[in-house]
């Protein structure tokens, strides 16, 4: 290994959401960078090398939080690496328009005892407003190098590296009270004196985060147990008056208020260019949501559009249907005579005529356009505002505003719409959007299908279905939001101005991204339709069309021939849809027919590939949970609306 890819120390990025650390880490990293799940988590770190005065570092970029009392994942996750993988420097980004709040972590920061560099960005936006911030002061106040940046332009940037090299714990205490002081002291003799984070620790405990001390065994002194450091914990909290949370948050919120006093003066008012004015409309019903509607239609036309119509066609039908399948044929016909390699890779279910091409030629064209829309809007700071104008709407169903993004996604494709409900807090609004991916929301090559289908039918019959599956999202949402454990999380966000997005940024997003669905996702359709493979090699899939015919033809009134196209919707919706509009085509199916067929198609199970990921993300208990439920609320709902059309069979 060469002198410049040995990595001697690690770098954590640390702050708020919203203030940067990603840009940042993009310019340390370069194309050095990886992204993957924090172990035992469905969160996403980002991990690269940068080369800083002379000297290799492993940069993370830690997930945005606003405190490290874990109240969400990626809290959580931050909390744990800070105290588990602890780095050898914490780069500290806070916001330099919005001090306070950010100081507030920087406090919690403080405590961990790691060498510490505050990186003061956004600092034009700041000037813009008026504000100045004593730099010198403030280094002077932590004890730490402090440094103004401005990410996006990547002003600073090489100070910031610099400065590095500085880092230093920091000198500065929180004042505590006395009786938080005394606890602090009692938890001391439960570590071991080179235990740093000791305080961190404790007065996480006391603030009621008995979650902090899994993990750390190796840190506790001889004959300690963690039993004996939770009912300490217990009993310290009983003893107060107060709670001991809200002393030590007051303590904080004080000394942040008298450290903003001292380095922060503001001068004169804001004034809006344009780009400020068009921020300011889109926090307003009017024009917000007009704006809103506009965005959404956009990306919905260049992702479930040009992406998932103009691009697919393109890549499936030319690149790959009149050259590669071609010439991989050609090859296995000509030098591969063992036909079960044969039909491995190339047949019906084959690895390159099925999986490759559902990975390349169908995915990868709406993860692409997906990916540089939504690094748009990230980069613009249009995303945050989306969300607080949907968040009312998405109340109904226990979710808030961030959902509208899978759900979204999902239209386009609901495999890349489950992997997008990482940015959701909860475990249980992650489910909830899992649930309704993989029930009620289609795909947008299904829905080109189920509109080519009822096209000069009746548009009673599109109303009908459109009625059906929406009323069908709503009722399992709420449902869902009443019956999972859990709360509906705070939906705080911080709101960044509206700026031009910068291409660079938005192609380095972009590329990290599509590196992970190359590296985590792509060998998930490779297993699924192996699996396939050797279902139909050993007839279960024949078994299985025949045992599902009864419940197609008796129960949801369907020809036989049905039970195949559903059964091809479980490899791909819209091949299941696609069949059924051969039969409807042949004059097989009837309107009341057609209307159960696609109602049943739009709520069946999810694709092999998105089975896939719902198991990746949610785990397999979950996974079976949700085929189970999925199933038979699809094959209920259909069966009722083919007893709803015989009992009323004008209504079409």
């Amino acid at each position: 290994m060469s002198d410049k890819n040995r990595v001697s120390k690690t770098i954590a990025l640390v702050g708020n959401p919203n203030v940067g650390k990603s840009v940042i880490f993009n310019h340390l990293t370069g194309d050095y960078m990886t992204v993957s799940n924090y172990p035992g988590t469905t969160v996403d770190v980002s991990q690269g090398m940068a080369w800083i005065s002379g000297e290799s570092y492993q940069v993370v970029d830690t997930p945005g939080v606003n405190a490290l009392i874990p109240y969400s994942e990626d809290e959580k996750v931050t909390r744990d690496l800070l105290l588990k993988d602890t780095p050898d420097v914490v780069v500290n980004v806070l916001d330099a328009k919005n001090l306070q709040r950010a100081l507030m972590l920087t406090l919690e920061l403080i405590e961990y005892r790691i060498p510490m560099v505050l990186a003061l960005n956004m600092m034009d936006e700041a000037l813009d407003r008026g504000i100045s911030i004593d730099m010198k002061r403030l280094s002077a106040l932590l004890g730490v190098p402090v440094v103004s940046t401005v990410a996006v332009t990547g002003e600073g940037l090489a100070d910031l590296k610099r400065a590095v090299n500085q880092a230093c714990v920091p000198s500065l205490q929180v004042p505590l009270t006395e009786d938080i002081v005394r606890s602090l002291n009692v938890f001391r003799g439960f570590w071991k004196k080179d235990f740093s984070a000791h305080q961190a620790v404790a007065l996480a405990l006391l603030s009621g985060d008995s979650s902090v001390a899994f993990g750390m065994q190796d840190h506790l002194s001889e004959g300690v147990s963690l039993q004996d450091v939770w009912k300490e914990a217990e009993k310290t909290q009983a003893e107060f008056v107060r709670s001991p949370r809200q002393l030590i948050f007051n303590a904080r919120k004080a000394l942040a208020a008298e450290t903003l006093a001292d380095i922060m003066t503001v001068q004169g008012k804001m004034s809006f260019s344009w780009l400020g004015r068009v921020g300011h409309w889109t926090m307003n019903p009017w024009p917000g949501f007009f704006i809103a509607g506009i965005v959404l239609y956009a990306v919905y036309q260049f992702v479930g559009v040009f992406g998932a119509g103009i691009l697919v066609d393109f890549f499936e039908e030319d690149v790959f249907g009149e050259y590669l399948i071609p010439a991989a044929r050609v090859f296995f016909d000509s030098f591969v005579p063992w036909t079960f390699l044969h039909d491995m890779f190339v047949g019906p279910y084959g690895v390159i005529s099925m999986a490759l091409t559902y990975a390349f030629a169908l995915i990868l064209p709406i993860v692409t356009t997906f990916f540089m829309a939504f690094g748009l809007l990230e980069d613009s700071g249009y995303l945050p505002r989306l969300s607080v104008m949907l968040d009312r709407a998405f109340r109904l169903i226990g979710l808030n505003g961030r959902s509208i993004i899978p759900l979204m996604l999902g239209l386009g494709c609901s495999t890349m719409g489950t992997v997008t409900t990482r940015i959701l807090d909860t475990k249980k609004e992650k489910l909830i959007v899992t649930i309704l991916l993989s029930l009620s929301v289609p795909c947008s090559a299904q829905m080109a299908v189920i509109f080519g289908m009822t096209a000069g039918l009746s548009v009673k019959l599109l109303l009908g279905w459109l009625l059906v599956v929406v009323g069908t999202t709503l009722f399992v949402g709420w449902l869902c939001s009443r019956l999972l454990p859990g709360a509906r999380s705070s939906f705080l966000l911080e709101i960044p101005p509206i700026r031009l997005p910068l291409l660079k940024n938005v192609y380095a997003k972009m590329k990290a991204r599509l590196k992970w669905y190359i590296w985590e996702v792509v060998p998930l359709f490779v297993l699924g339709t192996l699996i396939l493979f050797f279902l139909d090699k050993l007839r279960l899939l024949d078994m299985i069309e025949k045992m599902a015919a009864p419940v197609v033809q008796t129960f949801l009134g369907l020809p036989g021939d049905a039970t195949q196209a559903f059964l091809i919707g479980f490899l791909r919706r819209d091949y299941g849809a696609a069949g059924l509009f051969q039969l409807q085509k042949q004059g097989a199916l009837d309107l009341h027919q057609v209307m159960v067929s696609l109602v049943l198609i739009s709520l069946f199970m999810p694709c092999i590939a998105q089975l896939f990921m719902v198991f990746k993300e949610r785990g397999w208990k979950w996974t079976a949970v949700i085929v189970a439920f999925v199933l038979t609320f699809a094959i209920g709902i259909a069966g009722l609306v083919n007893g709803v059309l015989k009992l009323f069979p004008g209504i079409l």
